[in-house]
């Protein structure tokens, strides 16, 4: 297997896991309220990843690289959970999606300058239909409502295009994929603690379902998901290689929110993601400036 086809398949299987959380979410915030159903995910998966980082023989981070990881869990998870949650409390899902879904192009663009990769004319012109796509497919039956809540989406945004970088760069100074992720989770569980009291209390008086789930969602949704999405941006040249299949996220919740919620895709959803997988493909094959 190529190393191509392996990040290809890194990628798809981090869709896969981060798209199952946005039903799982659904479900699970029928008991949990948002901040604790963050801070309870970071814990678990923080302990699912040292598992995953002791078998993959990583090792732990120097002590001058400590601020790094720190920045990267505060971008990552611990900054990006809560701006996404305080947006949510004023922002319809249709608008958050469509705010969140310029992060692979923030990242592409921050890229373009701090590391020097190159997209060509292309390249950007899929950018932008992908980011169409992702909006045919939320607006088709909805309105982009205008509030504050979009300016607190677009700081989780912002946070996480900067997590992309920030993961290259901790790939750059030669950490693993494994090391990465798993102490930029470690130091979420930080940003996240204030949160922690009401999460233990929630936690103590959850039933098996619930629990379940938030185990689901810790385990695959955010470690496992999160662990790909670092082995993918250690084998690329070019970060938007990777991020760049961010813009199916919304398409691949809504085929997996009609299997676990039995929510109907609507005619919005087949063309948007249509349009999304096409501008992907196009992106792959034709969108980058080769060295």
């Amino acid at each position: 297997m190529s190393k191509k086809v392996q990040m290809n398949l890194f990628c798809i299987l981090t869709i896969l896991f981060w798209a199952i959380a946005f039903p799982l979410s659904k479900v699970a915030l029928q008991y949990f309220s948002t901040n604790s159903l963050g801070f309870l995910r970071v814990c678990i998966a923080s302990v699912a990843l040292l598992i995953i980082n002791k078998l993959n023989g990583g090792g732990v981070p120097k002590k001058k690289d400590l601020g790094w990881f720190l920045l990267s869990g505060a971008c990552g998870f611990g900054i990006y959970l809560f701006t996404f949650n305080r947006g949510m409390l004023t922002l319809t899902s249709a608008s958050s999606s469509i705010v969140i879904a310029i992060t692979p192009v923030l990242t592409a663009v921050a890229a373009h300058y701090l590391y020097g990769e190159r997209i060509n004319v292309i390249g950007w012109t899929t950018l932008i239909t992908a980011f169409i796509g992702v909006a045919i497919m939320m607006l088709w039956d909805g309105v982009l409502s205008i509030n504050p809540g979009i300016f607190w989406t677009l700081g989780a945004a912002v946070v996480f295009c900067a997590y992309n970088i920030l993961n290259r760069k901790l790939s750059k100074m030669g950490y693993k994929a494994t090391e990465i992720v798993t102490y930029s989770m470690i130091s979420s569980i930080l940003v996240l603690s204030p949160f922690s009291v009401q999460g233990i209390r929630e936690l103590s008086n959850v039933s098996p379902y619930y629990l379940a789930v938030l185990f689901t969602m810790g385990i695959l949704s955010s470690a496992l998901a999160y662990f790909f999405w670092s082995k993918a941006l250690s084998m690329t040249e070019n970060t938007s290689d990777v991020t760049n299949y961010g813009f199916l996220t919304p398409f691949v919740a809504t085929l997996m929110g009609s299997l676990i919620l039995s929510e109907v895709p609507s005619l919005g959803t087949v063309i948007g993601g249509s349009v999304i997988i096409v501008s992907i493909v196009i992106f792959s094959k034709k969108g980058k400036v080769k060295s």
